[in-house]
Protein backbone atom coordinates (compact mmCIF):
# COMPACT_ATOMS: atom_id res chain seq x y z
CA UNK A 1 0.00 0.00 0.00
CA UNK A 2 1.21 3.47 -0.82
CA UNK A 3 1.81 6.33 1.55
CA UNK A 4 -1.09 8.16 -0.11
CA UNK A 5 -3.44 5.38 1.05
CA UNK A 6 -2.34 5.88 4.65
CA UNK A 7 -2.72 9.68 4.39
CA UNK A 8 -6.25 9.26 3.05
CA UNK A 9 -7.13 6.65 5.68
CA UNK A 10 -5.83 8.98 8.43
CA UNK A 11 -8.14 11.73 7.16
CA UNK A 12 -11.03 9.25 7.10
CA UNK A 13 -10.19 8.22 10.69
CA UNK A 14 -10.18 11.89 11.75
CA UNK A 15 -13.52 12.43 10.06
CA UNK A 16 -14.91 9.34 11.76
CA UNK A 17 -13.63 10.63 15.12
CA UNK A 18 -15.59 13.88 14.79
CA UNK A 19 -18.75 12.05 13.73
CA UNK A 20 -18.31 9.37 16.41
CA UNK A 21 -17.78 11.96 19.13
CA UNK A 22 -20.92 13.79 18.09
CA UNK A 23 -23.04 10.64 18.02
CA UNK A 24 -21.61 9.38 21.31
CA UNK A 25 -22.39 12.72 22.95
CA UNK A 26 -25.99 12.56 21.76
CA UNK A 27 -26.24 9.00 23.10
CA UNK A 28 -24.71 10.17 26.39
CA UNK A 29 -27.30 12.91 26.79
CA UNK A 30 -30.08 10.37 26.37
CA UNK A 31 -28.83 7.41 28.43
CA UNK A 32 -25.98 8.89 30.50
CA UNK A 33 -22.30 9.41 29.76
CA UNK A 34 -20.92 6.27 31.42
CA UNK A 35 -23.75 4.23 29.96
CA UNK A 36 -22.95 5.58 26.49
CA UNK A 37 -19.30 4.72 26.98
CA UNK A 38 -20.32 1.18 27.91
CA UNK A 39 -22.71 0.74 24.98
CA UNK A 40 -20.19 2.03 22.45
CA UNK A 41 -17.54 -0.38 23.78
CA UNK A 42 -19.98 -3.31 23.56
CA UNK A 43 -20.79 -2.42 19.94
CA UNK A 44 -17.10 -2.03 19.08
CA UNK A 45 -16.17 -5.32 20.77
CA UNK A 46 -18.97 -7.11 18.93
CA UNK A 47 -17.88 -5.71 15.57
CA UNK A 48 -14.24 -6.67 16.11
CA UNK A 49 -15.31 -10.18 17.19
CA UNK A 50 -17.30 -10.55 13.96
CA UNK A 51 -14.34 -9.32 11.90
CA UNK A 52 -11.89 -11.69 13.59
CA UNK A 53 -13.98 -14.81 14.10
CA UNK A 54 -16.62 -14.78 11.36
CA UNK A 55 -14.79 -13.08 8.50
CA UNK A 56 -11.51 -14.74 9.50
CA UNK A 57 -9.55 -11.54 9.06
CA UNK A 58 -7.38 -12.52 12.01
CA UNK A 59 -3.73 -12.42 11.02
CA UNK A 60 -2.60 -12.33 14.63
CA UNK A 61 -2.16 -14.99 17.26
CA UNK A 62 -3.98 -14.84 20.59
CA UNK A 63 -1.49 -17.48 21.74
CA UNK A 64 1.06 -14.67 22.07
CA UNK A 65 -1.18 -12.70 24.44
CA UNK A 66 0.88 -13.45 27.52
CA UNK A 67 4.14 -12.52 25.78
CA UNK A 68 3.32 -8.85 25.40
CA UNK A 69 4.61 -6.37 28.00
CA UNK A 70 2.13 -5.59 30.80
CA UNK A 71 1.94 -1.90 29.91
CA UNK A 72 0.44 -2.62 26.49
CA UNK A 73 -2.84 -3.47 28.23
CA UNK A 74 -3.12 0.10 29.53
CA UNK A 75 -4.50 0.95 26.09
CA UNK A 76 -7.85 -0.48 27.16
CA UNK A 77 -7.97 1.87 30.14
CA UNK A 78 -6.93 4.79 27.96
CA UNK A 79 -9.68 3.92 25.49
CA UNK A 80 -12.28 4.43 28.24
CA UNK A 81 -10.70 7.77 29.19
CA UNK A 82 -10.68 8.89 25.55
CA UNK A 83 -14.24 7.87 24.83
CA UNK A 84 -15.64 9.29 28.06
CA UNK A 85 -13.62 12.48 27.52
CA UNK A 86 -15.10 12.91 24.06
CA UNK A 87 -18.64 12.16 25.26
CA UNK A 88 -18.53 14.76 28.05
CA UNK A 89 -16.52 17.53 26.38
CA UNK A 90 -18.36 17.82 23.06
CA UNK A 91 -21.68 18.92 24.62
CA UNK A 92 -19.88 21.56 26.71
CA UNK A 93 -17.32 22.84 24.18
CA UNK A 94 -18.78 21.95 20.79
CA UNK A 95 -17.45 19.40 18.29
CA UNK A 96 -14.81 21.68 16.75
CA UNK A 97 -13.44 22.96 20.05
CA UNK A 98 -13.35 19.61 21.80
CA UNK A 99 -11.87 17.80 18.81
CA UNK A 100 -9.22 20.48 18.31
CA UNK A 101 -8.17 20.38 21.95
CA UNK A 102 -8.05 16.59 21.85
CA UNK A 103 -5.86 16.76 18.75
CA UNK A 104 -3.53 19.32 20.38
CA UNK A 105 -3.00 16.95 23.30
CA UNK A 106 -2.63 14.00 20.96
CA UNK A 107 -0.07 15.63 18.67
CA UNK A 108 1.94 17.10 21.54
CA UNK A 109 2.16 13.69 23.18
CA UNK A 110 2.95 12.03 19.84
CA UNK A 111 5.92 14.36 19.27
CA UNK A 112 7.31 13.39 22.69
CA UNK A 113 6.72 9.66 22.08
CA UNK A 114 8.35 9.93 18.65
CA UNK A 115 11.40 11.74 20.00
CA UNK A 116 12.12 9.26 22.78
CA UNK A 117 10.89 6.16 20.95
CA UNK A 118 8.91 5.03 23.99
CA UNK A 119 7.86 1.38 24.30
CA UNK A 120 10.28 0.19 21.67
CA UNK A 121 8.88 2.35 18.88
CA UNK A 122 11.34 3.73 16.38
CA UNK A 123 12.60 7.13 17.52
CA UNK A 124 11.83 10.06 15.24
CA UNK A 125 14.16 12.88 16.23
CA UNK A 126 12.72 16.18 17.45
CA UNK A 127 12.90 19.10 15.04
CA UNK A 128 12.06 22.69 15.86
CA UNK A 129 9.59 22.75 12.99
CA UNK A 130 7.52 20.22 14.94
CA UNK A 131 7.40 22.59 17.89
CA UNK A 132 6.28 25.38 15.57
CA UNK A 133 3.59 23.07 14.13
CA UNK A 134 2.31 22.14 17.59
CA UNK A 135 2.37 25.82 18.57
CA UNK A 136 0.33 26.77 15.51
CA UNK A 137 -2.08 23.94 16.23
CA UNK A 138 -2.48 25.22 19.80
CA UNK A 139 -2.95 28.76 18.49
CA UNK A 140 -5.64 27.49 16.12
CA UNK A 141 -7.34 25.81 19.07
CA UNK A 142 -7.21 29.06 21.01
CA UNK A 143 -8.73 30.97 18.08
CA UNK A 144 -11.52 28.38 17.79
CA UNK A 145 -12.21 28.62 21.52
CA UNK A 146 -12.44 32.42 21.37
CA UNK A 147 -14.91 32.36 18.50
CA UNK A 148 -17.33 29.93 20.18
Amino acid sequence: MTQTFFFIFAVIAGTAMAIQGSLNSVLGKVIGFWEATFVVHIIATSLVAVIIFIFSLNKGDFGNLMETPWYTYIGGILNVIILYGVVVTIPKLGVANATTLIIVGQVTTAVIIDHFGFWGLEAVPFQWTKLIGVGLLALGARILLNTG
